[in-house]
């Protein structure tokens, strides 16, 4: 289903709202939200697991509004967390801190004693360092911590570096040939109670290849550690499937299922998953205002309301992402336009070379912004965030309000 696309007047509709409506209500830059595409997205999820045991854990950094993570929990999931505020998110949205792993290779004493206050349901550990500072934890508050052991299976995801995790050059996890070692040492910890394995091996993956051969190597040691009197409860396979931002050709939710739980069908384990980006990236827009067109002697300016603070993935990883009118305006010339922001750095840009029919005043429409999209934004140049809202059906509300100006300063202290 599209959630987001054009009627027969050409106006660009959110579920059954015009977009146009939602930027003059709420004001630009603004973010809205499909949630039947939440809901369609994470039931496809659960449907393509099937009856094999598992547990579908949002990763809460792709985007952790707590409307969206209420709604995540009201349909079941569980969450993938890295640090101790988004733990603080989940509660406050009211999910299960049962159904909650927790990642990320810098957890403080704070964070993981406030996990095991919670009662979480893993701690994906990176580092022996990190196990050790677990375990004294736990031991000083007299519970036992559960954990999996993040594996680095030395895979090239064939993805963009910055979002790159499965490497030995990455910082994340374990070296795939030392974490049987690892096994071993926390049998001799106190405070600690190993369940399971976990390995991620970066984000917006389109081929099944990269899983597969990470995989390959998971089960290897999962088939070791089990001769060695080591048996797992679970295996958290991360996320990583990508979307369709441009001309991708991803797997579907049922393909990546399909190989995953093929390949550990036979272990008696059960199996996590983390998807972030495939749950929410086509999920949301980001609408933005026209407000000068600027011609150049080589190039041609677009220039909106919308700058990478409110939208980074352009500048940080070069992404393309699919922009568009919100209205056809037969009044406007058709030309090419790099579309940018407000933003004083040069890298202030939304899309390069794109062909557009507007005019000052009109609305654009960035299509697959509900990843890493408010999640990341800043105040950068004391620019207040933008307003995030949820559409279902014609219903339309706020989510987040817009920051004021006195916004910016709170906390400071002159």
């Amino acid at each position: 289903m599209e959630f987001f696309s054009r009627n027969d007047n050409g106006s660009m509709m959110a579920e059954d709202v015009s977009v146009s409506f939602l930027a003059r209500q709420y004001g630009t830059p603004l973010y809205v939200y499909s949630e039947k595409a939440l809901r369609e997205h994470f039931s496809e999820f659960e449907q393509s697991a099937g009856d094999f045991p598992h547990l579908i854990c949002y990763a809460v950094k792709a985007n952790s509004n707590l409307s969206i993570l209420r709604l995540m929990a009201s349909l079941g999931a569980g969450f993938d967390i890295v640090s101790g505020g988004e733990l603080a998110r989940v509660i406050k949205a009211g999910g299960d801190p049962a159904k909650v792993v927790y990642s990320g290779v810098a957890k403080t004493e704070s964070e993981i004693s406030a996990a095991l206050n919670a009662g979480i349901l893993s701690f994906n550990v990176e580092s022996e360092a990190e196990m050790e500072r677990i375990s004294r934890v736990a031991v000083s508050g007299n519970t036992t911590a559960r954990i999996s052991v993040r594996v680095n299976p030395d895979v090239d995801a064939g993805t963009h570096p910055y979002i790159s995790t499965g490497l030995k050059t990455n910082k994340f996890g374990v070296p795939v040939e030392r974490a049987f070692n690892l096994y071993k040492r926390a049998l001799e910890l106190p405070g600690i109670k190993i369940v399971g394995i976990d390995c991620h091996i970066g984000s917006q993956l389109t081929s099944l290849a990269p899983f597969e051969d990470a995989l390959d190597r998971i089960v290897m040691l999962i088939t070791r550690l089990k001769n060695e009197g080591i048996v797992l409860e679970h295996i958290d396979v991360g996320g990583g499937l990508g979307v369709v931002y441009n001309d991708e050709v991803p797997p579907s939710r049922k393909s990546y299922m399909d190989v995953i739980i093929n390949k550990i069908r036979g272990l008696n384990i059960k199996l996590i998953c983390e998807p972030g980006r495939s749950m929410v990236a086509n999920a949301g827009i980001l609408v933005s205002r026209c407000e000068y067109l600027k011609e150049g002697e080589t190039v041609n300016f677009c220039i909106v309301d919308t700058a990478m603070n409110d939208m980074i993935r352009p500048s940080l990883y070069q992404a393309w992402m699919k922009i568009e009118e919100a209205e056809m305006n037969q009044n406007a010339s058709d030309a090419v336009y790099n579309v940018v922001g407000p933003v004083c750095e040069t890298g202030d840009f939304l899309g390069k070379d794109r062909h557009l029919q507007v005019a000052a005043g009109d609305y654009l429409v960035m299509q697959g912004a509900g990843a890493y999209g408010f999640s990341m934004s800043s105040n950068y140049n004391s620019r207040p965030r933008a307003c995030e809202v949820m559409v279902s059906g014609s219903d339309h509300r706020i989510i987040r309000k817009r920051e004021t100006i006195e916004d910016l300063w709170r906390g400071e202290e002159l």
